[in-house]
């Protein structure tokens, strides 16, 4: 059991990395972006999803499960890049 948990250990860390490396990449949205309503896109929303959908199911992995988590991290990134979107704007002026 302790090979299993420090395993799990180690995919959480690299999750972790990659949820960093996915907001830098929001933030650099956040740069690109020039109005704020763009911020939010739905249809790039059901596309990112049916894409960690469709990945889910190459891996064997649960689908909705997967639309679930990627639901709750949309939604994040999509908060975070509006609050960086702000910031970066009222900081500018």
């Amino acid at each position: 059991m302790a090979d299993v948990r420090t395993g799990v250990d180690s995919v959480d860390r690299a999750l972790v990395a990659l949820l960093a490396e996915r907001m830098a990449y929001m933030a650099a949205a956040a740069r690109i972006k020039t109005d704020r309503a763009s911020v939010r896109d739905e249809a790039r929303k059901r596309q990112v999803i049916g894409n960690a959908m469709a990945e889910a199911e190459r891996h064997g992995i649960d689908p909705a499960l997967v639309a679930r988590l990627w639901e709750e991290l949309v939604e994040a990134s999509i908060a975070f890049e509006y609050r960086e979107w702000d910031r970066l704007r009222v900081t500018a002026d």
